[in-house]
């Protein structure tokens, strides 16, 4: 946050290849920054950050109309198609250094399709790389966010019902995370208010947070 009438929230994108992460960082922005498209093969190989217009009238403190930026760094998926793990990581690491060393990491989303299982392997991987590149603190600072969501209202579920039904894996992360989550629906005449909403739920996170945020070197 630079000065009072405007906030600037970092956040930072992970999950498996074809989760949709470069997709709902799209709607993160409310632009096309990232690439995202079908492919066989994993599309994301490097980091990218994407920054926001200067969203004004979404939020207000003081009595004071604060206007909010939104930055998000798209990350190569993990498992990856063409790169090892080692190599994944050493990108992200980097790249959180570089564009966050000083104002800090308010948020990472781990990024999961409603329509594919999170399994115990894929849980563990993925939550073992986010401890070792956001620390001790991860738990605070992580949230998921579940993409395809239409597919739940397809199969005659609500969002209670699809998690009550979730894997064992999926579970006991939501409750390590301490049940930070929110589901993004691509619905394409509803896109501003579908960023609305999961901005609105991000902000809850942060702010329960008091607005801190990571750090790196």
């Amino acid at each position: 946050m630079t000065d009072s009438n405007k906030m600037v929230i970092n956040l930072v994108l992970f999950g498996m290849t074809q989760s949709g992460k470069s997709s709902a960082g799209n709607v993160l922005l409310g632009s096309a920054d990232f690439d995202s498209h079908f492919a066989p093969a994993s599309v994301t190989r490097d980091c990218s950050l994407g920054r926001s217009c200067h969203l004004r009238g979404f939020m207000r403190r003081g009595g004071q109309e604060v206007a909010l930026q939104v930055q998000v760094l798209d990350t190569p998926g993990y498992p990856h198609s063409r790169l090892s793990k080692q190599h994944v990581k050493e990108k992200v690491k980097e790249a959180l250094a570089r564009h966050f060393s000083q104002e800090g990491l308010h948020l990472a989303l781990l990024v999961q399709r409603v329509d594919v299982p999170l399994l115990e392997q894929e849980a563990s991987s993925l939550v073992q790389m986010i401890q070792e590149l956001l620390g001790h603190a991860w738990k605070n600072y992580t949230a998921i966010l579940f993409t395809h969501a239409e597919k739940i209202e397809e199969a005659g579920f609500d969002e209670d019902t699809y998690l009550h039904e979730a894997s064992n894996a999926l579970l006991t992360l939501l409750n390590s995370i301490h049940c930070r989550y929110v589901f993004q629906y691509r619905k394409e005449n509803s896109f501003s208010e579908q960023r609305i909403k999961i901005l609105e739920r991000l902000m809850g996170f942060v702010k329960e947070n008091c607005y801190q945020a990571l750090t790196f070197q």
